[in-house]
């Protein structure tokens, strides 16, 4: 069978693979032309004006735009990345407990935040807390809320002020994205391990682990290969979303550059929204690249080094050979 050949099909014949080359060509030459039509549109409405480009060449656009809301971009998408993959394997793990008390308030929990729209989330976060505040300060949990305010909030930019809760732009938009990604992402953890056939846990039980054993040296080390792709390109999607911040003010990537360069510049929004979105995608390909090297890497170190019967040591005899023969050559 041909090394092109996969599980999933057959390695494609010569007119296979001319009808595929022809249509490669068929589409390569409609990409081209829907390009250059559209190219030729932007040109007709003077899109290409040099004055609308050249802001983007100037250093203190850069140093006082864009490159702070990229700053305020990868920030809150790198807290909100790390405390997203810890619900989601702490409400995953959950999910699976044994216990009701345990599993129950769990998937409830998740169902319920992977179910509300990120941008409501953001909302809440950012207009509950100082509504609710001052009700709370003069009920038994005041005391409760101004320590956790004091000793947690204050390291997300949230302040209390004679019992009134105020929370910053950049806590909103990291706590929407922790508990609507962080569901998701539990629920990439529980099909995770359960996609490990049973047998592995089964093995581990019957030498002797307990449950937590299994999961930490067992489960979890295979899951990890497994879920690497969806982690990935749920995290992709985590970035994408800083950019709801803007509805609340918040100083993103996409405030800074789609926002506020525009009005100041001849309103270039076009100019603005392409240099925008390539800086999206390089930074979307360099997260994917470092995960695909992770991946591998982690494929490769599962990898067993034993040989296979058939060679050296350990070969099976001849299929021509005797019992007589072996034992006289012994």
């Amino acid at each position: 069978m041909s090394k092109e050949a996969t599980v999933l099909f057959d390695a494609p014949g010569p007119r296979a693979r001319r009808r595929n080359a022809l249509l490669t060509v068929l589409s390569a030459l409609l990409l081209l032309g829907l390009v250059a039509v559209a190219a030729k549109r932007f040109n007709d409405q003077g899109q290409f004006a040099g004055h609308l480009w050249t802001p983007f060449l100037k250093a203190d656009v850069w140093v006082n735009l864009i490159l702070p809301g990229l700053w305020n971009t990868l920030k809150a998408a790198a807290v909100a990345s790390v405390l997203a993959i810890l619900f989601g394997v702490v409400f995953g793990l959950a999910r699976l407990s044994d216990h009701s008390w345990i599993r129950v308030p769990a998937g409830a929990v998740v169902e319920f935040f992977r179910a509300i729209p990120l941008l409501i989330l953001i909302f809440l976060a950012y207009f509950v807390p100082n509504k609710v505040s001052l009700v709370i300060a003069e009920s038994p949990f005041g005391t409760f809320q101004r320590v956790m305010v004091d000793s947690v909030g204050w390291i997300f930019g949230v302040e209390i002020n004679a019992g009134q809760v105020t929370v910053s732009a950049f806590a909103a938009v990291v706590f929407g994205l922790v508990l609507y990604n962080g569901s998701v992402l539990a629920e990439v953890v529980r099909a995770g391990v359960n996609s490990i056939p049973k047998g592995q846990a089964e093995a581990a039980y019957s030498i002797g682990l307990r449950k937590n054993g299994v999961m930490r040296l067992v489960l979890l080390p295979q899951a990890i290969t497994v879920m690497m792709p969806a982690i990935v390109s749920q995290l992709v999607v985590l970035l994408k979303d800083t950019a709801l911040g803007f509805i609340i003010g918040y100083a993103e990537l996409l405030q800074a550059g789609f926002k506020q360069v525009p009005p100041n510049f001849g309103n270039n929004l076009i100019q603005a929204g392409i240099v925008v979105a390539i800086i999206y995608i390089a930074i979307n390909m360099v997260l994917s690249s470092v995960a695909n090297r992770l991946e591998r890497r982690s494929r490769g170190s599962r990898r067993t080094a034993a040989k296979t019967m058939g060679a050296g040591t350990g070969a099976p005899p001849a299929a021509g050979m005797s019992v007589a023969g072996q034992s006289g050559s012994v």
